[in-house]
């Protein structure tokens, strides 16, 4: 998506910033980041940092930058919004020997990210296990302000939750045109959060993964586009 979006675009794509879970209101950032900016909370989820140099391990070979790409944003992120706590919603890591080849650099970035606020790293399916080298806190959930924080986003939960894991992307058909972007999907009670990992990819939300999460169509996907947010309903998204 451009940075001045095509007029189809503005029309089929409403601009928004705001995103309601539950009895909390987040601001939906571009980057892929959820603020509570009145409590100063920034949420981030699947950083799958080292995904290249386990990718380049099996012999696909991949710029091997995407760690430093994904914390050079969530930089910025950290510094547009101040928050006090970070709370990063699991798989942060790619696999469990990324510890082991995590440039210095780079745990030195976070490192400086985490001076002065809490930091909390909840655990994932590619990461479950404590990783002392990334300094904060570790915890499996986290309840936020009456909502559940998790990695993997649980079916039969009744109350509101924000999760990761199922990386989703929202695609839509305008005038002959496909736009496929990562995107938050929500339905006012539970949101999946997009991938942050440079690398990370994503997985469209009409696939059936997101069946037992989300009723029929009635979501919204919150798409991210260059320096905007796009909401975009359920029923007029495409699949692949």
């Amino acid at each position: 998506m451009s940075a001045a979006p095509e007029r189809a675009e503005d029309e089929a794509m409403a601009a928004t910033t705001s995103l309601a879970v539950g009895p909390l209101a987040f601001v939906a950032d571009a980057c892929g980041a959820l603020v509570d900016a009145d409590e100063r909370v920034l949420l981030v989820a699947d950083l799958h940092l080292e995904k290249g140099s386990a990718y380049a391990a099996r012999g696909m070979l991949l710029p091997p930058y995407d760690s430093r790409a994904t914390l050079a944003l969530l930089a910025q992120a950290v510094r547009r919004w101040q928050p006090r706590l970070v709370v990063a919603l699991g798989d942060t890591l790619h696999d469990r020997g990324a510890a082991a080849r995590i440039a210095q650099d780079d745990l030195a970035t976070l490192a400086g990210l985490q001076a002065g606020r809490d930091w909390i790293w909840l655990t994932g399916n590619h990461d479950p296990d404590p990783v002392p080298a990334l300094g904060g806190t570790v915890a499996a959930e986290l309840a936020l302000g009456g909502v559940m924080l998790r990695h993997e986003p649980r079916p039969g939960e009744t109350g509101p939750e924000i999760a990761g894991h199922l990386h989703p992307a929202g695609k839509v058909r305008l005038r002959g045109r496909a736009v496929r972007r990562r995107c938050f999907v929500s339905d006012g009670r539970r949101c999946v959060m997009p991938a942050f990992g440079t690398y990370a990819g994503g997985l469209n939300v009409l696939d059936g993964a997101f069946s037992p999460l989300f009723a029929g169509r009635r979501f919204t996907a919150h798409m991210l586009g260059a320096g905007r947010v796009y909401a975009v309903a359920g029923h007029q998204l495409s699949p692949d």
